[in-house]
């Protein structure tokens, strides 16, 4: 499966940018999907995973009750919608794909997207 990330940009502490992914290739619903983020000189590291079917979803503490992670297997898209953003927020942010459910590592996926970059100011 290919992936295509986008939405990113430059946006001021406390607002919201939604990020999508999207996919072709392979059939988009039969894959978990995720989101990751990787900061300058830091690891990448997990955001947020969503089930096949939505119904499940997993987050990062550092992002729980602020991001929102859905998927549309109608229209072969990933979702990660974003609010009151802090400049710890700031990184690269892939989207990727496992059949390993609500995976959280990034070794457990096999495909991702080429990333797209979030900057939030202070």
């Amino acid at each position: 499966v290919q992936l295509q990330a986008s939405g990113g940009g430059l946006v001021q502490a406390g607002g919201s940018l939604r990020l999508s992914c999207a996919a072709s290739g392979r059939t988009f619903s039969r894959y978990v999907m995720g989101w990751f983020r990787q900061a300058p000189g830091k690891e990448r590291e997990f955001v947020s995973a969503i089930s096949w079917s939505g119904g499940s979803t997993r987050y990062a503490d550092s992002v729980k009750g602020r991001f929102t992670i859905s998927r549309d297997n109608d229209k072969n898209t990933l979702y990660l919608q974003m609010n009151s953003l802090k400049p710890e927020d700031t990184a690269v942010y892939y989207c990727a794909a496992t059949t390993v459910n609500i995976a959280t590592m990034t070794r457990n996926y096999d495909y991702w997207g080429q990333g797209t970059q979030v900057t939030v100011s202070s």
